[in-house]
């Protein structure tokens, strides 16, 4: 079953009865204006709304919902001088990759949306970015990483920047903070965004003079950590990272301390980032550090519908009690950039908007977004964060700091 977007089905009525009566109220009063700048804009939203990525989906819906509220409020998104509103059409795609497919399909030649965006995780990503540029729709993705934009597409652009920056960020920052620092093991989960920040750690950190001292990947489905951590433990490097999805991680986690593996400095990508973590690890994730795109202490100010990281952050607080993490951020971001560019071009013509995405070069609530000729964002800006007495902390960069460095063992 699809919907508009929101959070149960009369939500959705009671916004599908606001969008049809302001189109109504628009079409008594600009009678003359061509039809097609008063048919709403229909945006596609594959999400995974149970499944595996469900704590991910539903914080896309969250976001989705805080930017189409503002959009709605004011009368739509401004095309050609006029204000068009917006549809957000959207199915649960269950977590299952060829079900995100069908769904991406079904969204453009059913439903007929003019633009997309992409669930989270890469892999998902890059099956719905695949049927986009078939059919030439611009479509904006939450979380992908490069073998997503590797592909040659042409209507893909993403929030994220590039894996190697948060890479070479967190080898620089960590070899600063603590000198001496001459070893590391990589432990790396064998499956798309996990294996590519896995495989990047490797390489940049043999650049940087680190000797890699354990490298290798685990299967998806991994429940037992112990032989792995064990030859980690005898290698006793310096650093430890590992990649992974949270219940992976905490899952390493419980059992490093069960087999007493630790290092001055342990890293999981992106644990610490999420809420979850720290609830499920408790004590345990105390000093774990990571490296992220996007913490809701940062202070950009913008002229998007949120206006600023601080208002965005409390908006999801007031609608979920919880601090926001980067899922929400980038999602969020994802639909303010679209707004953008389809207001720069002036019209919802595809292949204009996808020229104006390509050109974007602007200031958002979530930090700078520039897209590459891949489509990946250019942001460095990326925060380094560690667990302090079970909050996520910044440490880096230096305007954002919250706190120095503490190792987690000496």
């Amino acid at each position: 079953m699809h919907h508009l977007m929101g959070f149960s089905a009369a939500s959705a009525r009671r916004l599908w009865r606001a969008v049809v009566g302001g189109a109504l109220a628009c079409l008594a009063a600009t009678a003359s204006l061509p039809s097609l700048a008063e048919k709403p804009l229909r945006i596609g939203a594959p999400l995974a709304l149970s499944g595996g990525l469900a704590e991910e989906g539903k914080k896309q819906q969250v976001a989705y919902q805080l930017w189409l509220e503002r959009i709605q409020a004011q009368g739509g998104i401004m095309i050609g001088g006029a204000k068009v509103p917006v549809e957000l059409v959207t199915y649960d795609y269950q977590s299952d990759e060829k079900r995100a497919q069908q769904l991406a399909e079904r969204l453009i030649t059913q439903d007929r949306v003019d633009f997309m965006t992409a669930p989270f995780g890469s892999g998902h990503a890059k099956v719905v970015a695949g049927v986009a540029e078939r059919y030439g729709v611009p479509v904006i993705a939450v979380a992908s990483s490069e073998p997503v934009h590797n592909q040659g597409y042409k209507h893909l652009f993403g929030t994220l920047a590039p894996s190697v920056g948060l890479i070479d960020t967190m080898i620089e920052y960590f070899t600063a903070q603590r000198p001496g620092t001459g070893t590391i093991a990589v432990l790396g989960r064998d499956d798309v965004f996990p294996k590519v920040m896995a495989t990047t750690m490797s390489r940049q950190a043999a650049k940087a003079g680190l000797k890699v001292v354990y490298d290798t990947l685990y299967p998806v489905g991994t429940m037992d950590f112990s032989a792995a951590l064990t030859a980690i433990k005898a290698a006793r490097p310096d650093w430890i990272y590992v990649t992974g999805y949270t219940s992976d991680l905490i899952l390493a986690r419980k059992q490093m301390a069960d087999l007493g593996v630790d290092a001055p400095i342990l890293t999981m990508v992106t644990g610490p980032a999420y809420p979850e973590f720290v609830d499920g690890l408790g004590p345990l994730a105390e000093n774990v550090t990571s490296a992220t795109w996007w913490h809701a202490s940062q202070t950009y100010s913008s002229d998007d519908v949120f206006g600023g990281t601080q208002a965005f952050a409390q908006a999801v607080r007031d609608r979920t009690g919880k601090d926001p993490d980067y899922v929400h951020a980038s999602s969020a971001a994802a639909l303010v950039v679209l707004q953008k560019a389809v207001e720069a071009a002036g019209t919802r013509d595809r292949a204009k908007v996808r020229d104006a995405l390509a050109g974007l070069d602007v200031m958002t609530f979530y930090g700078p977004v520039k897209f590459r000729e891949d489509g990946m964002n250019m942001n460095r800006e990326l925060p380094i964060i560690q667990i302090h007495d079970g909050n996520p902390v910044v440490l880096f960069p230096v305007p954002a700091q919250a706190s120095a460095l503490r190792l987690s063992a000496k």
